[in-house]
């Protein structure tokens, strides 16, 4: 894989988590900052290291598994790893300002 087929499947990447949303805040989980690191390999592997809003979300285990089952139907795309960590933790400092308007915290 080229370094521009890397960049377009990165782009791709982010259109993708940028329409999955967290279903307690009206925000999509690349904008809240659940989304920590996204890497591409030469292969087309893709490692995602996110977290969610809190260890005992009601989500934990289903997000996760969208985040790698809507990344995995993306061209090029041979495997999906998705990570959750909670170091850092999330905290409101880690939304976009775009969300935070949205939210009404700017």
């Amino acid at each position: 894989m080229t370094a521009e087929e890397k960049r377009a499947l990165e782009e791709k990447i982010i259109n993708v988590l940028k329409n999955i949303f967290d279903p307690e805040i009206p925000v999509n989980i690349y904008d809240l900052g659940l989304i920590y690191e996204h890497k591409v390999d030469d292969e087309g592997n893709v490692k995602i290291l996110m977290t969610l809003t809190a260890p005992n979300c009601p989500v934990a285990e289903i997000l996760p598994q969208q985040v790698k089952e809507e990344i995995s139907y993306l061209t090029g795309v041979k495997n999906v790893d998705v990570e959750i960590t909670f170091d850092p933790p999330w905290d409101q400092d880690m939304i976009s300002d775009e969300a935070k308007l949205e939210l009404g915290l700017l």
